[in-house]
């Protein structure tokens, strides 16, 4: 059994300063084997800002696989913007954009789809699916496969489908190919959990696509503060979603889903919403 902890918008620049010691020591509770960032590290790609996110991320337990979001390319400084939109992700964050974590059960393969042609969307590229089928193609069938990028690759139903990453089909495509199980997201600081069976409808394939909120950002779209735990194992995945409790000064557990893997893809096992106590 392997625990993931998914944060997810992190947007140091308009975090709400308040959740960050409590976040560390929910994430040190659960004790994760691996810590995933989806992206958006930063509000608007600053030093200042990648300084902090720094911090923060030296502050969670090892075995982190982080990707940069759109916010993390500079938005008003145009050479920066198309000539070298990481190089401060890069110098503050990490030189790998793309970082994986893999062990015996489990495989996390990041992605970067953020871009500098556009201010919000992203996309993937042939070089990128070549990288990761290299990847996950050649571990056996009892790892779970995981992809982590920022854009996301199913929407909930109040969001238009241009929210997608550009090339989501083809990738899709890419990532059945080598039986990835479960595909990690942010940006639309929306939590949801989809299968790529209903939106793609891969013959004989089918993941588990799940996007977290924001953790941090008072920027929260409707949606409490919160992250995903994911506890992988023996092709069953639970999930987790944790909320901001300002009566608690804490996040709390709000929801459970719980799926197995059938020779049909993935099915529900348990799906409990009611407000649950933290574990």
């Amino acid at each position: 059994m392997r625990t993931i902890v998914h944060l997810s918008d992190l947007h140091f620049g308009r975090v709400d300063a308040a959740l960050l010691e409590p976040l560390r020591r929910r994430v040190a509770a659960l004790a994760p084997h691996v810590v995933v960032v989806s992206g958006d590290l930063t509000q608007r790609a600053k030093p200042a800002q990648f300084r902090e996110a720094r911090a923060f991320l030296d502050t969670l337990p090892a075995n982190q696989v982080v990707v940069p979001g759109n916010h993390d390319v500079p938005l008003y400084n145009v050479f920066q913007r198309f000539l070298r939109p990481l190089a401060k992700y890069r110098r503050y964050i990490a030189h790998d954009l793309e970082p994986a974590y893999v062990d015996d059960e489990i495989a996390v393969v990041g992605i970067n789809t953020a871009r500098s042609l556009t201010f919000k969307g992203g996309r993937v590229n042939e070089e990128q699916l070549e990288r990761v089928q290299a990847r996950l193609c050649a571990l056996p069938d009892r790892v779970m496969k995981i992809v982590v990028t920022h854009h996301p690759f199913d929407l909930p139903k109040t969001h238009a489908r241009h929210a997608l990453v550009g090339r989501a089909a083809a990738a899709m495509k890419a990532f059945a190919r080598c039986g990835a199980d479960i595909v990690l997201s942010g940006h639309l600081h929306t939590r949801h959990t989809g299968h790529s069976a209903e939106r793609y409808g891969i013959p004989g394939h089918s993941a588990l696509i799940i996007q977290a909120g924001t953790a941090t950002s008072t920027r929260g779209r409707g949606e409490a503060n919160g992250f995903n735990a994911l506890k992988v194992g023996a092709r069953r995945v639970a999930v987790e979603t944790y909320e901001w409790r300002p009566d608690a000064r804490d996040f709390v557990v709000v929801s459970r889903e719980a799926f197995e893997h059938s020779p049909g893809g993935w099915r529900p096992h348990l799906r409990d919403t009611k407000a649950l106590p933290a574990m």
